[in-house]
């Protein structure tokens, strides 16, 4: 199992960054995964912490005491150091549905004109990768996802909106994502995703984790009305395959 250089410092009273080397990659992604799993194992007061993986650091919070960061910092080292390789976690790939309309996707003729590609190209480009989840974050549910096609790359908006609305399927730098509730933002909007992505009533508030992957396919307004109401009554099951590494 290889190492990376990981700094460790504080991050306020109640919190800890640690950061691996600045790159988007899949095997610094499943790195800090194992890491979680070993802090979780070997910190016996692990359920007063909260871990927040993104795609080259995890921020460590502890919910009850302020934190001895000398201590704490030697403990995370050797916890790194001594950490199993549990290979890549089980991962799922995870369908999601789009509708393009221009109703919904507000800046879809801009992008297409800024990349100099009809529409139909921006959708099919977009619709055909598979992003991977390097982060849940900014908002609840707020997936960052990796792995846009150079060819889609966007710069964030210059002047963000004050609204955004739930479900806004959005192109920004090397990112693609969908605000899961109304909210600012600077993404560059192409669609609109009928599916709820956090619900905080339930057991398991998001149902995608960090590591997973995601796929989308574009549907007609029609289908998209349709999803929406089978989300809303609790009937709606999104499209889950396992990915066997």
């Amino acid at each position: 199992m290889s190492s990376h250089s990981i700094s460790v410092r504080p991050f306020g009273e109640h919190a800890i960054l640690i950061e691996w080397p600045n790159e988007v990659s899949e095997a610094i992604l499943y790195d800090i995964i194992d890491f979680v799993e070993s802090f979780k194992l070997d910190f016996q007061d692990s359920q007063d912490w909260e871990l927040v993986p993104a795609y080259n650091s995890v921020t460590l919070i502890n919910r009850s005491t302020k934190i001895d960061f000398s201590k704490t910092r030697y403990q995370l080292l050797e916890c790194y150091k001594n950490r199993k390789d549990s290979g890549p976690p089980q991962r799922y790939l995870w369908r999601l549905p789009v509708c393009y309309d221009l109703e919904f996707g507000i800046d879809l003729e801009e992008v297409a004109a800024t990349l100099d590609r009809s529409i139909k190209d921006i959708i099919e480009a977009h619709t055909k990768n598979i992003y991977t989840v390097y982060g849940i974050g900014f908002l609840p549910g707020f997936m960052y996802l990796g792995g846009l096609p150079k060819d889609l790359e966007t710069p964030r908006k210059s002047v963000p909106r004050l609204m955004v609305i739930k479900g806004s399927v959005g192109l920004a730098g090397k990112q693609t994502g969908i605000y899961p509730q109304d909210s600012p933002g600077g993404w560059n909007i192409i669609g609109n995703c009928p599916i709820t992505l956090f619900n905080a009533n339930l057991e398991n508030p998001c149902f995608v984790s960090v590591g997973d992957q995601i796929q989308f396919y574009a549907v007609n307004r029609a289908e998209y009305d349709l999803h929406k109401i089978e989300t809303e009554i609790g009937i709606y099951n999104p499209d889950k395959i396992k990915i066997d590494d």
